[in-house]
């Protein structure tokens, strides 16, 4: 039986795990990120891959930093034929990628060498990409760099959020992952360098890249609030006071105001000029203190003194 040390942390991961566990691997272990605090309480939670874990009886480890840990000592001493990462979130030192004996795989959700980095979902979102995917690619010292065993691609819809490729993605990489195992641990197969004239990347989404430009148009705001959601959430300004714009959808109408203009209220509307003269409507918002509502809830309350020709983002 092939002895397996898996290292992952959020709901991605989880689905891979549970793949593996099925299939028969002996998971001798699972390295995940310390319990942190979550919410507004800041109640300190389990990472979902650690409740997974325990759910399946294996051991769980949870360093603050692998490298010159106790628990580094413990993978190594494992001995495992493999190990298997899925959105871990901590770089891997060179004594734990050479100790397994047929090396160090990871599930990355995106096409390599597209995004290379934390927040593949997102960019792929963002930047307005037709399809995204999933690779298994060799763990080496260098960020997502390592060799490609396998890829498979998946279309963005144009309603889909990172919440919902997260979903799609982790089931497609339990998938692939799956199918790729046998012929790799068999030795037959080899893996395909990295393309480096094609790498970008896509480092952790910052404060200021959550905050709206409406010069930009209609389509590419509406392609950063779903790059966005549901984390860490894209806002804009009014007044001062901050809005966290959760949906929205562009209009075929067109318009000479200045972007950032509101240019039409109704009861159901708030239409907003961007960039190029096109227009959106904000659909779903969370007004700073106030819970998440639909534009109309939000226009038949605390909204109501917003007006037409006023700015948003100032």
């Amino acid at each position: 039986m092939t002895k397996l040390i898996f290292m992952g942390t959020p709901a991605f991961s989880v689905p891979i795990l549970e793949g593996l566990s099925e299939q028969g691997y002996e998971i001798v272990a699972v390295v995940t990120q310390p319990d942190r605090p979550v919410g507004r309480k800041k109640i300190v939670q389990p990472t979902p891959v650690k409740e997974a874990a325990l759910k399946l009886g294996i051991p769980v480890l949870q360093p603050e930093k692998l490298s010159g840990s106790q628990e580094l000592e413990q993978l190594i001493a494992l001995a495992p034929d493999l190990l298997v990462t899925a959105a871990y979130g901590q770089f891997l030192p060179e004594r734990l990628l050479q100790a397994p004996t047929h090396g160090a795989i990871n599930v990355h959700a995106s096409l390599l060498p597209k995004y290379r980095g934390g927040a593949p979902v997102h960019y792929a979102i963002i930047e307005g990409e037709q399809e995204t995917g999933v690779t298994i690619m060799e763990m080496i010292k260098k960020m997502d760099a390592g060799g490609i065993y396998a890829q498979e691609s998946l279309p963005i819809t144009s309603t889909d959020d990172v919440g919902t490729m997260f979903d799609k993605l982790s089931l497609l990489g339990k998938e692939l992952l799956l199918r790729t195992l046998p012929t790799l641990l068999s030795g037959a197969l080899q893996p395909i360098p990295q393309n480096e004239e094609e790498v970008t990347f896509s480092p952790n989404i910052t404060r200021e890249q959550e905050a709206i430009d409406w010069q930009k148009t209609a389509h590419q705001i509406d392609c950063q609030v779903r790059g966005m959601r549901p984390w860490p959430v894209a806002f804009t300004t009014y007044e001062g006071a901050r809005w966290k714009i959760v949906d929205v959808q562009p209009q075929v109408t067109k318009t000479t105001a200045t972007p950032g203009t509101i240019i039409e209220k109704t009861k159901t509307i708030l239409a907003i000029a961007c960039g190029e003269g096109t227009v959106l409507h904000l659909l779903r918002l969370k007004p700073a203190g106030k819970g998440e509502q639909t534009i109309a809830s939000f226009l038949n309350g605390s909204g109501q003194s917003v007006q037409v020709g006023e700015r948003l983002g100032e």
